[in-house]
């Protein structure tokens, strides 16, 4: 067809050729407006009505629009012959083209299969996205040599053994590539984090869930809907805390203290052990260890005429006692794990009564109410065992001193 269309073009060899290169790209334009518009739009109905999501992801990634890309340089490159004065220009420039276009082609390749790999239960195990960047980045350079060679008209073979030479300057310029490309190793085979995980990391000021590993940094959304992008080998470099164990535990942690005033604590006398008898929670409690006690007396033949001879009961042993049995007969408190009631070392602020347990509930915002829930109880009965909670004077506290 060309041939036939040469007969009546200018025989000039400069206007000659340069007629058949207005010709071709008039064919070429056609060819790739019918490719796009026509035949690509025709496979992505034909997609649609597939009941399976591959072909869609395929189609979002528009690999096939890229392939059209290939259609001209298809063209010229098998008539550059008609143009013996650009043949060579007009092949190479074809050639690099078509190389062009199948790197775009391999990496929406890349992006469909990272979707498609999103679809699967194993996203959640391990995060693809890393290595499917590093791939990106050795095919494109890759490329980028396959280019330059065709161009310049040089074995490729000889340009990439070039780059041996230059190992210590790319090494340079992709420090930062190199340094994550091992830090999402270190985090793919060590297991560290995934999509999903609840990431803290103070250095940063990120506190939220993980919603993007990459090569070059991970994206954690905060708990005010702010996303913090960290670079990745930086946040492998520093420390960070996981809270996954917490999710798959099944419990979440409440650990506080109580501070009691110490000028409140004291032994308890009959009258006080009777009041304590009514509190249903620790009735049995309160007559096994009186019991103790009185044997424990008798024994020992001790004058109890005065409180501090003997064993005796306190107010502070007898709450830390009411709020285990609490936490026993509370439901949202988780029986299999760490259960503790203690005293730590007293403090200018009081005695610290701290209560180390884990709630049945891992939601945050329920988790909150458990266990305020529970201090919201505890601080209103510790006037009932003749205790005082600490707290610094306020100014109240000074103006009642100034009228008295």
């Amino acid at each position: 067809m060309i041939e036939q269309l040469t007969t009546y073009l200018p025989q000039h060899p400069i206007l000659h050729s340069l007629s058949i290169l207005g010709i071709l790209a008039v064919f070429s334009i056609l060819a790739f407006w019918i490719t796009e518009k026509i035949i690509i739009k025709l496979l992505a109905r034909m997609f649609q009505k597939t009941s399976t999501q591959l072909d869609d992801i395929l189609i979002n990634s528009h690999m096939f629009k890229r392939l059209t890309y290939i259609v001209p340089a298809l063209i010229f490159y098998n008539f550059a012959y008609a143009m013996p004065q650009f043949t060579i220009v007009i092949q190479r420039a074809s050639l690099a083209l078509m190389t062009i276009a199948g790197l775009l082609v391999f990496n929406s390749l890349l992006n469909a299969l990272r979707d498609i790999y999103k679809k699967t239960k194993y996203h959640e195990r391990l995060d693809i996205n890393s290595y499917l960047q590093i791939t990106k980045l050795i095919i494109n350079i890759l490329g980028s040599v396959v280019i330059v060679g065709i161009i310049i008209n040089k074995d490729t073979t000889l340009l990439l053994s070039g780059l041996g030479a230059m190992t210590a300057v790319i090494m340079l310029i992709f420090k930062d590539t190199i340094l994550s490309l091992v830090a999402s190793l270190q985090i793919s085979s060590n297991d560290l984090f995934k999509v999903g995980d609840w990431v803290e990391a103070p250095q940063f000021s990120a506190d939220g869930d993980v919603v993007d590993i990459g090569l070059h940094a991970v994206k954690i959304q905060n708990w005010d809907k702010t996303i913090s992008v960290i670079p990745t080998h930086k946040l492998i470099d520093s420390t960070f805390k996981n809270w996954r164990g917490m999710t798959k535990s099944g419990g979440r942690r409440i650990k506080r203290s109580l501070f009691i005033d110490m000028n409140s604590i004291s032994l308890c006398s009959a009258e006080t052990l009777d009041k304590f008898k009514k509190f249903e929670l620790i009735s049995e409690y309160i007559d096994r260890k009186q019991k103790e006690v009185n044997e424990h007396n008798q024994a020992n033949n001790i004058d109890n005429s005065e409180l501090i001879n003997g064993r005796h009961l306190t107010n502070i042993g007898t709450f830390r006692a009411y709020i285990e049995a609490y936490l026993k007969n509370n439901s949202k408190i988780h029986k299999d794990m760490t259960f503790l009631v203690r005293q730590l070392d007293p403090t200018e602020k009081g005695l610290p009564m701290q209560i180390y347990v884990f709630s049945n509930d891992i939601d945050w915002v329920r988790y909150e109410g458990i266990q305020s829930s529970l201090f919201d109880h505890l601080l209103a009965v510790v006037p009932e065992f003749g205790l005082r909670i600490f707290q610094n004077p306020t100014g109240k506290d000074f103006g009642t001193i100034g009228k008295s």
